[in-house]
């Protein structure tokens, strides 16, 4: 598996007001991680990683906090550094740390698809009750 970290480019001003943690307010530069076990490449130069949006009128009452749309993000991959371990048993087989540049796009909103709760889980929710 890989560790994924977006940070925004040391020097990077433009955006800034789009990288504050949500608990606390503070100034961040890292601006998304992700876990991989896709066995996919690393992300390259010019990728953006997808922002997820919660449109009101398409939430789905059992999943109230859940996302309902994504779009392609203003952040641009603008270096890679991967780092690879030899250690047996380690948590990741890499970390990948992508530096990016806050490069304004117009991308659409696409919905995305309706969360499946498999029968199982459902007769666990019915039985709680």
């Amino acid at each position: 598996m890989k560790y994924i970290i977006f940070r925004a480019d040391w020097s990077e001003e433009d955006g800034a007001e789009n990288r504050l943690l949500a608990h606390t307010g503070a100034m961040t530069d890292i601006l998304a991680e992700h876990f991989d076990s896709t066995g996919k490449p690393s992300p390259k130069p010019g990728y953006r990683f997808r922002e997820f949006h919660q449109i009101e009128k398409f939430k789905n009452p059992r999943f109230p906090e859940a996302s309902t749309h994504s779009r392609v993000g203003d952040w641009e991959v603008t270096r890679v550094e991967e780092y690879t371990t030899k250690t047996p048993g380690a948590g990741f087989e890499s970390i990948v740390i992508c530096y990016c540049q806050y490069s304004p796009v117009s991308t659409p909103l696409e919905p995305l698809p309706e969360i499946q709760v498999s029968q199982e889980l459902q007769e666990v929710e019915v039985h709680s009750f």
